[in-house]
């Protein structure tokens, strides 16, 4: 080894060893605000969705392949639908899940403390379709002219008239859905609003798929589920011939009465332009669908969710232009902070240029990194005067054994000869002392003064 690398490696180590404490200090203070921010977020989180081929699984699927870009595992967790998931949520089983305006009931507003919402993302109309084979069983307004057996009388080769109102309904087969999908609650509010006594409806409550079959089947005349257009449901239900959709005529009645339900239309033809489906606008009711979450969910996850609802819902729909979702404005419950700096500004400006994980820690601990650095700044001065107290303290160290010889020659305690002896002993010694080149004066004004100290010894 050189004689300038050996400098260079004791002058590293002095270094190493003065600033040690300052680099322990800092390493502990990055240790606690790691723990106590816990910037790294789960792999794994868990979003209720709903039934098989319902737009809520669907959506599900979607926002599962858009986070495991960042490497988050999202299980899905299949529901009855809106009430289940809220219930989910509120059990703590599900960190995140699709839920229904109007789900929430009064009566259990205390269970929705630590939920919060991530923001609307699509309307969801309530889809009642109906049989037209059915519409001979149908109790129409008193003023149509009826049949001498009581049913309504068919104009010559007319057909009749479409549904337009809940009080049609009566003496007919109507699947309102599992108890779980929350709409068998909406629709007892509609009927009661209708003043329509539900004894008067065969009512069921199947789920969607084995309520579908029996509605192609001729067992059910009415199905009723409220989904967006994008279920498979809807969409084939809409092209089956036979298949009508009831238009709701007191569409803007209905909003006035029930705050958290909207009147919608579905443009004539936005089905299938070629097959003019459907044949004219159709009125129907919606209510929004929000996706909620657990105020104990990783906020960095909240931000993914809400990235991935804007990539998603940002769109034009059937009911809405393109940029109305995901929004703020339509939640029951209080937006979460991050979706609302989401929505608001969009992406982080760093999860823009890095990988999620680095961007993420960047911005979750950037607050603390500069209060630490605010902390350690000033400790740091310490360590230049250290890191020169251990250096010049390998030569000042041996000024002490030499003040003694000088002392003893002094008060002539010791031989000349013996203190002469111990001034070279002190010379080899110092002459393997090694210090960097910046502090080489002072080795070499030590050895000058041991020459001087020899030199009034000899003289003596």
């Amino acid at each position: 080894m050189t004689r300038t690398l050996r400098y260079t490696l004791l002058s590293l180590r002095d270094l190493l060893v003065s600033a040690g404490p300052f680099v322990l200090l800092a390493i502990a203070l990055l240790a606690a605000a790691f723990w106590w921010l816990d910037p790294t977020p789960p792999k794994r989180v868990v979003l209720a969705t709903g039934p098989a081929q319902s737009a809520y699984d669907e959506f599900g699927k979607r926002y599962a392949t858009l986070l495991a870009a960042n490497g988050i595992e999202v299980v899905l967790l299949p529901s009855e639908g809106s009430s289940a998931n809220l219930q989910l949520l509120r059990e703590g089983k599900a960190d995140v899940g699709f839920v229904q305006g109007g789900s929430h009931d009064a009566t259990s507003a205390g269970d929705d403390e630590g939920l919060q919402s991530l923001g609307s993302l699509f309307v969801e109309p309530v889809w009642m379709f109906y049989r037209e084979d059915a519409l001979g069983k149908v109790t129409r307004h008193p003023n149509e002219a009826v049949s001498a057996t009581g049913q309504p009388a068919r104009a010559a080769g007319k057909p009749l008239p479409p549904l337009t109102s809940m009080t049609e309904l009566t003496g007919l087969k109507v699947n309102v859905g599992t108890p779980g999908s929350g709409v068998p609650k909406l629709m007892a509010r509609l009927l009661e609003a209708n003043r329509v006594d539900a004894t008067s409806i065969q009512l069921s409550q199947l789920a969607q798929t084995p309520a579908t079959v029996a509605f192609l089947n001729g067992e059910i005349d009415v199905i009723v589920f409220a989904s967006a257009p994008e279920a498979l449901m809807v969409q084939m239900l809409l092209q089956t011939p036979g298949v009508r959709l009831l238009d709701f005529a007191q569409s803007e009645a209905y909003s006035r009465r029930f705050p958290f339900l909207t009147p919608v239309v579905l443009p004539r033809g936005v089905v299938d332009l070629a097959g003019d489906v459907p044949p004219q606008d159709v009125r129907l009711l919606a209510s929004t669908t929000s996706i909620l979450t657990r105020d104990t969910t990783h906020p960095a996850l909240l931000q993914l969710f809400s990235q991935a609802a804007i990539t998603l819902h940002g769109g034009a729909g059937w009911f809405n232009r393109k940029g109305d979702f995901p929004s703020g404005v339509l939640t029951e419950l209080p937006l979460s902070k991050e979706a609302e700096r989401i929505l608001r500004n969009g992406p982080p400006l760093l999860q823009r240029y890095l990988p999620f994980w680095l961007a993420n820690l960047i911005e979750r601990m950037w607050l603390v990194l500069g209060i630490i650095v605010a902390v350690l700044l000033p400790l740091s001065r310490i360590v230049p005067p250290l890191y020169a107290f251990r250096i010049r303290s390998r030569v000042f160290r041996w000024y002490g054994k030499l003040r003694e010889i000088e002392s003893r020659a002094s008060l002539a305690t010791s031989a000349p000869a013996e203190l002469i002896a111990e001034l070279e002993a002190l010379e080899t010694r110092v002459s393997h002392v090694t210090v960097p080149l910046s502090y080489a004066d002072e080795l070499y004004a030590l050895r000058n003064h041991i020459q001087l100290v020899r030199l009034r010894l000899i003289k003596a």
